[in-house]
């Protein structure tokens, strides 16, 4: 059975969401794991198998799968009813595809370097800046609901997740403010973040 390693309210709470959107929580076991927290609270967890002790870690079987966009792409592909992804032979899974890795290679590396307040002009040519970053948000928005088109995916859910967390963060544009309150307003989000709340209050 396929087995989610996860830590509340954090990166694999948007992995958590993506199981809700897809409605295969019924075939994912759920293991609850403690990781090392920002503010020093926290540590690894013996019970989690991901070799740094970090979360979200997916296994199937002796297979498993690291990284945010990894596991995403891995899920939908798995289950390509659920419409979340764009699988083999679809004329958007390059697009698809592209989004997954440009969140894990870029714009994750780049908010951070802003939150941190890190910069370099090696940095900023490696990875851009935040800036060239939301304005490339804008332009793949721009006249169009979400990023792939007229209709949500998981694409949308993974790149919004930032901007749930770090609204220091939130861009200026207008088009991109929405698509980051549709994608907060869907109810997956909403029921996962819920019974995280309840259960971190309990």
């Amino acid at each position: 059975m396929l087995t989610l390693y996860h830590a509340p309210f954090s990166r694999s709470t948007s992995i958590l969401a993506l199981i809700e959107e897809m409605g295969i929580d019924d075939r994912i076991d759920v293991q609850e794991v403690t990781v090392a927290r920002p503010d020093g609270t926290g540590g690894p967890d013996p019970h989690n198998p991901h070799p740094e002790g970090k979360v979200p870690y997916l296994t199937n079987g002796t297979d498993h799968v690291r990284e945010r966009g990894a596991i995403v792409a891995y899920l939908t592909d798995l289950f390509p009813e659920t419409g979340l992804g764009r699988p083999v032979g679809h004329p958007q899974r390059g697009a698809f595809l592209s989004w997954l890795f440009y969140y894990q290679g870029v714009m994750e590396p780049v908010l951070v370097l802003d939150w941190t307040k890190v910069d370099h002009p090696i940095l900023r040519a490696t990875f851009r800046d935040l800036d060239a970053v939301l304005a490339r948000l804008s332009e793949a928005l721009d006249g169009r609901p979400y990023l792939l088109g007229e209709c949500f995916s998981a694409v949308d859910l993974l790149l919004s997740s930032p901007f749930q967390w770090l609204p220091d963060a939130m861009p200026e544009d207008p088009s991109v403010q929405a698509w980051i309150r549709r994608c907060a307003d869907r109810p997956a989000l909403k029921a996962v973040v819920e019974r995280e709340r309840l259960a971190l209050s309990a």
